[in-house]
């Protein structure tokens, strides 16, 4: 069943931390780095600075091919789906899970 909902997140920034490549014991390809974004933006009319770092994990063949190459300083514009993971220490965060993955020049 298709949920009515929309979660669809469109971010841009650079890798800050080095990338993680790993393996399912089903034999999918991971990806998991992070993403540092910072900007100006408008709220209430008035100038707001945004900084943002979000973990990124890349799953698939074709994710695989898009994260080959990645390294800290990178720019990216990445999309995908927001996911709660929760850690070994049991606090939860989000994560963007990729479905596409843009270098930026």
């Amino acid at each position: 069943m298709v949920s009515p909902f929309m979660n669809q997140l469109v971010i841009s920034g650079v890798v800050c931390k080095t990338p993680k490549y790993s393996q399912s014991p089903a034999g999918i390809p991971h990806c998991i780095f992070v993403v540092e974004h910072k900007s100006m933006q408008v709220e209430a009319d008035l100038n707001r600075n945004s900084y943002v770092r979000l973990q990124v994990v890349a799953s698939g063949k074709q994710m695989q091919q898009q994260t080959q190459h990645l390294h800290v300083g990178q720019a990216l514009q990445v999309s995908g789906f927001l996911n709660r993971h929760e850690g070994r220490n049991g606090l939860s965060q989000l994560v963007l899970h990729a479905q596409h993955i843009e270098r930026i020049i």
